[in-house]
């Protein structure tokens, strides 16, 4: 337990690897029974109360005074081929922007065949360091699950800065029977003065419909770009047929197929994909069928290479 005078205010800096963020949060609404994502008020609210709970003291004494996000971002011009992305990019903005989180953005880098975060983690080290020395928190917080941060963490605790980290393990299949998932750094969880195995605490049924657990979770904002009219295909005969489109972008764990009976784009995420994800690229001719997503919009399913 971390030994200060309980009545004192206690001062939390929250640093977020954003690409991991929105990893943890595309598992749970795409593949966990949650089917939402991560709601960042209600994180915040489970770390003022789990540092209220390692302090012992009164949660209303601990505040989150700074945060920070930090990710790659597609360039403006990559966006823009798509006619909502920016504004969806914008509404997550929004989100971080209501709980007073700085963000910190990198331009991301395409090159052979896929996109590349470069520098977001020298970032978030130096940037978390550099603020931790001016004295400013009592606690820091990290989300993240990568090792390279272990050395931080080292660094924090030399300035006697204590630090939590949360973190999340899980596998699931994709839907060409490949495993995939995330596992926490090892090194990361030693290093840790207080690591939280977030996912244990979400999937514990004596727990995950408390409140605080519940809460950590929300109906998100639609990422994917809204069809206007949308048009089935047909066959000479009248019967549908395979749609077959082109790949026009792919990011992480999704992508966008253009056609010409569709006015925008179409949205389409790799637990989706009948062909190894990994391998699609852009200019790709791909097989697909029409599907719907929660609001009932148009989006892609079993898309497979054409051969």
């Amino acid at each position: 337990m971390i030994t200060r005078k309980n009545n004192r205010l206690i001062r939390i800096g929250v640093f977020y690897d954003g690409n991991y963020l929105i990893h943890v949060s595309n598992y749970y609404q795409y593949s966990h029974t949650r089917k939402s994502r991560i709601s960042i008020a209600g994180l915040h609210k489970f770390i003022r109360k789990q540092v209220a709970g390692l302090e012992g003291s009164d949660e209303r004494l601990c505040k989150i005074v700074d945060a920070h996000y930090f990710r790659g971002r597609l360039t403006a011009d990559d966006a823009s081929h798509q006619d909502n992305f920016i504004l969806n990019e914008r509404k997550f903005d929004d989100v971080l922007g209501d709980e007073w989180v700085t963000t910190h953005f990198l331009p991301v880098r395409y090159y052979k065949g896929a996109n590349h975060e470069k520098g977001i983690d020298v970032w978030l080290a130096a940037e978390t360091l550099q603020l931790a020395s001016s004295g400013k928190f009592d606690v820091i917080v990290l989300v993240t699950s990568d090792g390279d941060y272990a050395s931080l963490i080292r660094k924090l605790k030399l300035l006697g800065m204590p630090v939590v980290l949360l973190s999340w393990d899980f596998e699931y299949i994709t839907d060409t029977g490949k495993k995939t998932g995330n596992r926490t750094s090892q090194k990361l969880l030693e290093e840790a003065t207080y690591p939280i195995a977030m996912h244990q605490l979400i999937d514990n049924r004596l727990i995950k419909n408390e409140p605080l657990i519940a809460q950590l979770f929300m109906p998100w904002v639609d990422e994917t770009p809204k069809p206007v009219n949308p048009k089935p295909l047909p066959s000479s005969s009248g019967e549908a047929v395979d749609n077959i489109g082109t790949i026009l972008l792919l990011n992480g764990n999704y992508g966008f197929i253009k056609h010409p009976n569709y006015y925008n784009n179409l949205y389409f995420h790799k637990l989706s994909t009948i062909s190894d994800f990994s391998k699609l690229k852009p200019e790709d001719e791909v097989y697909f069928e029409i599907g719907t997503n929660r609001q009932g919009e148009a989006i892609a399913q079993k898309v497979s290479l054409k051969m």
